[in-house]
């Protein structure tokens, strides 16, 4: 009889146990489902989707085959984000290059200069800066700006931070030393396989260009690679005359020296 009892109290303290997840009145609390492809462990912290915004995604069609979307941060860089519209929409980036590619220790794919050697920017004034808390992570787009000389004065710092223009920066590996120093604007959400892509150097021999360049709310046409470059026209077969030159046989072509870095 001893043992009937005992097998009855802990059946009933088995039952009981799901009583304790009800709350007043017996009504069971809801059941949380775990979001679809999230895991459901209480540590984990689904990603929250933000929807696209297509006035504020920059679209980028680039000569290396395909096209960069880049989401926009007026929120973080009203003025930027402004002047990045402006110069679209006026077809400023068309055709231009990407300057100066590195690898360790800057990782940067930089553009949007339309001398292409660094030193250029639009005709429009320089952009303040508004740095943020945002990190220099890969796929982070950036104003690029002057440098300020060593043991400058704070009007010197000062002017070199506002002296943001055109000029762009992607970020191909995360370098936080750039957080708090540039200005962020947007993020690449697409095709970053492209910018992989983009032909290194400082300068590239043969840089990746920008097609085009759009507002996604400008409802641009779908990407179409760059023309292939029509053949250079033949010139005339110089003869080399003299003695002991070889008939029929054009001059040698004359070496151009290799372009010296600034």
């Amino acid at each position: 009889m001893r043992f009937l009892a005992t097998m009855a109290a802990m059946a009933a303290t088995l039952f009981a146990v799901p009583a304790l997840a009800q709350g007043g009145g017996g009504k069971p609390k809801p059941v949380i489902e775990p979001f679809k492809g999230v895991s459901s462990d209480v540590n984990t912290r689904p990603a929250v989707l933000v929807p696209a915004d297509p006035e504020n995604t920059w679209v980028l069609d680039l000569s290396t085959g395909g096209r960069v979307l880049i989401r926009l941060r007026p929120d973080v860089a009203p003025k930027m984000v402004e002047r990045i519209k402006t110069l679209t929409r006026k077809h400023f980036y068309d055709g231009l290059t990407f300057h100066r590619v590195v690898d360790d220790p800057y990782n940067i794919a930089q553009g949007g200069d339309p001398k292409g050697d660094g030193t250029g920017d639009s005709d429009m004034p320089n952009v303040p800066a508004e740095f943020s808390s945002l990190p220099h992570v890969r796929g982070t787009v950036s104003a690029a700006r002057r440098g300020a000389p060593d043991n400058a004065t704070a009007e010197q710092k000062a002017e070199a931070e506002n002296s943001a223009n055109s000029q762009f920066f992607i970020m191909m590996q995360p370098k936080l030393a750039f957080d708090h120093d540039y200005t962020v604007f947007g993020r690449v959400t697409s095709g970053m396989e492209w910018v992989d892509k983009i032909q290194r150097g400082e300068p590239p021999q043969n840089p990746t260009k920008i097609i085009h360049a759009y507002i996604e709310s400008d409802n641009p046409p779908p990407y179409q690679p760059l023309a292939p470059a029509a053949p250079a026209a033949a010139g005339p077969m110089l003869i080399p005359v003299g003695p002991g030159a070889p008939a029929g046989k054009p001059a040698p072509a004359v070496k151009k020296p290799a372009p010296k870095k600034k």
